[in-house]
């Protein structure tokens, strides 16, 4: 770990500029991402390295993601690619190009403080994502009210949130055509984007169990041993 950058990144392309050199240098593959696109701001994506994503049950080291965060989110996989055209992407493209997964993103940065540093140099960690782990996909969601699902987390069994509705924008397919608009390159067939934690941010002890369970699209566990 280390305590900061000796520079931090002066704007969003920046950041992301060093998420992609950092990603490139390390040789790590991308699995996914991290979408966010809030009403007032520029939209914002994170790296999420392949070899990071599990499917639930998963079990993740302390030694991999040493701050043991874990939000609870829901996730999309494109089932197509969508290449870069030069015109903005659709809701209603995105939409049919994508499937619905409950996840939990786990929260780990580089820093050692990493909530303590600045938000670009957040991004620049690609926001400090540890990880992904995802349950069942569910590809006919289209009559389902998505910003207002119920969520539940448990941890060791005990209920630490149970609520209808929680996502930060109220709209988690907007970070998904964010994205999909975002990229230089576009999105691949099986990339998946991760939306925006609807139960804030927990941090979690080593042995500890996590699950998080989605009305109507199911759940996703993750064990820290």
């Amino acid at each position: 770990m280390i305590d900061a950058l000796p520079i931090v990144p002066a704007s969003v392309a920046k950041a992301h500029a060093v998420q992609d050199r950092v990603a490139a240098l390390l040789g790590e593959a991308i699995g996914g991402f991290k979408a966010g696109a809030p009403p007032d701001g520029e939209p914002t994506r994170g790296l999420i390295y392949e070899r990071t994503i599990r499917s639930s049950p998963a079990r993740m080291s302390p030694a991999e993601v040493p701050h043991l965060g874990v939000e609870g989110e829901i996730a999309f996989r494109f089932t197509r690619d969508l290449p870069a055209t030069g015109a903005p992407y659709t809701r209603e493209e995105v939409a049919l190009a994508v499937t619905v997964l409950p996840a939990i993103e786990i929260v780990s940065g580089r820093y050692s403080n990493p909530r303590g540093r600045p938000n670009l140099e957040q991004l620049a960690d690609c926001t400090i994502n540890g990880g992904l782990v995802f349950g069942p996909e569910t590809a006919d969601w289209s009559h389902l009210d998505l910003p207002n699902l119920r969520i539940t987390m448990l941890v060791n069994g005990a209920t630490v949130h149970h609520k209808q509705g929680g996502h930060p924008t109220g709209d988690p397919l907007g970070a998904a055509v964010a994205l999909a608009n975002m990229l230089s390159d576009g999105v691949k067939a099986g990339h998946i984007v991760t939306t925006g934690s609807w139960t804030g941010m927990d941090f979690l002890k080593p042995g500890d169990r996590c699950v998080v369970r989605f009305e109507a699209l199911g759940e996703a566990e993750v064990v820290f041993e």
